[in-house]
């Protein structure tokens, strides 16, 4: 893409002073939303064993969250470029704060589910709004990859500071203390981003259109809703209607767009073919990695036997690779080329995922960590690199919508991943043969084993929990199976569409 800016007028943008500061500002957001992700899974053991959900309601508290997000988030981005993208985020994130208050408090599984499906209407705000106003504030292309890049590595660095400091707290305080980590980081974005951030907004933004926001929302939770369903119970007539309701309301929405003057997503972005391979590299790999993310601390904990805080510990690896390939990934797409470093990446993590496969209760650490290195690599590469391609793609006016649909690609992908290589995870372990007399709740999930062995002789709580045990584990393997499977296909993917794809240069 060329840029609209004049010589002069790019030189005076790239040398405006404050940028860098106000990224600082954009990245807490980043981190604030990726600390609240992985103390979640941290923590889920400790509110399975309090609030005592079924399994599919720890399912549901796992992934609501992605359900009401991905509905909101092109819409929320595209009011982003229409009302002023600072705006939407300061707003969005002090509900973020006050919505974490409320989880931290929940007494029941329901409250729970609702204040995730809250926070996700609040955290549709944070991502696109972050990634819009970096490409507004960095003109020139290089440094603007290197904003990106840390942009991703602070996302990644959260994935490691979240698991460290849950990890302390859980073992010195109850569990809704990790989610109330997230006011200081709020209360820092607010009070400095006031006074840093720059305001941007599209000039001809167009009307805010209710009906392409209902479409899109009603489109998205009820496809994801269907998959789910049809994942956990197979296809029925709920899962089947609820499916056939999503597409049509997508269709919907994808016919609205093509014939607004002003729409609310740009659908003839997806005609470049760089873009489209970037969003479509991202939903796979999402999708993929997820049912790995989400169960892992359950692996450590409860499989493994790890304290909460040594648990987090274990996951360090990923993040400390994340960070290290984020920082550096736009010059290598820039010195080797852009499909070598996302397929190569994605390729990476999919021969990682593969070698999860052979995990066992009592698997040593070098090998789940030499594991964790490569995967936390692998992403950061190809997710920095996309990143970059998507912004590069599009006007800056449009940053938000178009930064909102790389963000849904995400949030799609980890709901579906989810659903799908969570269900595996459930089915397999909801199938294992316990000692006789063992009660029907054990069978819910590995956190309800483990409570109810408490309560049960010392021989058969052995038992129990050996079986119970072995069919996570038997679980986990064929998720990170599939997971590898849907990674090297990503990595083809990538591959094809992004032939001949470049960043762009120095403005």
């Amino acid at each position: 893409m060329t840029s609209t800016l004049q010589p002069a007028q790019a030189t005076e943008a790239v040398k405006r002073p404050g940028r860098w500061l106000a990224l600082s500002v954009l990245v807490l957001a980043v981190l604030l939303v990726a600390v609240d992700a992985t103390v979640l899974g941290l923590a889920t053991p400790y509110i399975s064993e309090d609030l005592h959900p079924s399994g599919t309601q720890l399912l549901w508290i796992g992934d609501v969250y992605s359900f009401v997000i991905a509905g909101l988030l092109v819409s929320m981005g595209s009011l982003g470029d229409r009302i002023g993208r600072k705006r939407i985020l300061l707003v969005g994130a002090t509900a973020f704060g006050a919505l974490s208050v409320l989880g931290a408090y929940a007494t029941t599984p329901e409250l729970m589910i609702l204040a995730r499906a809250l926070l996700g209407v609040a955290g549709a705000t944070l991502m696109p709004a972050t990634l819009a106003l970096i490409r507004n504030i960095f003109h020139d292309a290089r440094e603007r990859s290197l904003a990106v890049g840390i942009w991703g590595a602070t996302a990644s660095a959260g994935t490691a500071v979240g698991p460290i400091a849950g990890g302390f707290l859980l073992e010195h305080f109850w569990w809704g203390s990790v989610f109330l980590i997230n006011l200081p980081v709020m209360a820092v974005l607010v009070l400095v981003g006031i006074r840093t951030l720059p305001e941007s907004r599209n000039p001809r933004p167009g009307p805010w259109d209710l009906r392409s926001v209902l479409l899109s929302l009603v489109g998205m939770i009820a496809l994801v809703y269907a998959v789910k369903e049809a994942a956990t119970r197979g296809v029925t007539g709920t899962s089947l209607g609820t499916g056939l309701l999503g597409a049509a309301a997508l269709y919907g929405f994808v016919r609205r767009q093509l014939t607004m003057p002003v729409p609310l997503l740009d659908m003839r972005l997806f005609r470049r073919r760089g873009f489209s391979g970037a969003v479509l590299a991202d939903l796979l790999t999402v999708l993929g990695m997820s049912g790995l993310v989400f169960f892992l601390s359950q692996y450590l904990q409860l499989v493994q036997g790890r304290h909460p805080f040594e648990a987090g510990l274990a996951e360090l690896p990923a993040a400390v690779g994340a960070v290290a390939a984020g920082l550096v990934a736009g010059r290598a797409a820039r010195r080797f080329s852009v499909r070598t470093v996302v397929s190569g990446g994605l390729a990476a993590v999919g021969v990682a995922l593969a070698a999860l496969t052979t995990l066992g209760q009592s698997t040593g650490y070098p090998v789940l960590g030499a594991a964790l290195l490569v995967v936390g690599v692998g992403a950061g590469f190809s997710f920095t690199v996309t990143a970059d391609v998507i912004l590069s793609s599009v006007p800056k006016d449009q940053a938000g919508a178009a930064s909102a649909v790389s963000e849904t690609a995400y949030e799609l992908g980890a709901a579906l991943g989810i659903a799908l290589l969570g269900s595996i995870v459930t089915g397999v372990y909801r199938g294992f043969t316990g000692p006789a007399g063992t009660p029907a709740g054990a069978h819910e999930s590995l956190g309800a084993a483990v409570e109810t062995a408490a309560d049960l002789p010392a021989h058969q709580a052995e038992a129990l929990l050996a079986a119970a045990r072995d069919s996570f584990v038997h679980g986990l393997h064929l998720a990170s199976g599939a997971g590898s499977a849907v990674l090297l296909a990503a990595a083809a993917v990538a591959w094809l569409l992004l032939k001949e794809q470049r960043l762009e240069s120095a403005g």
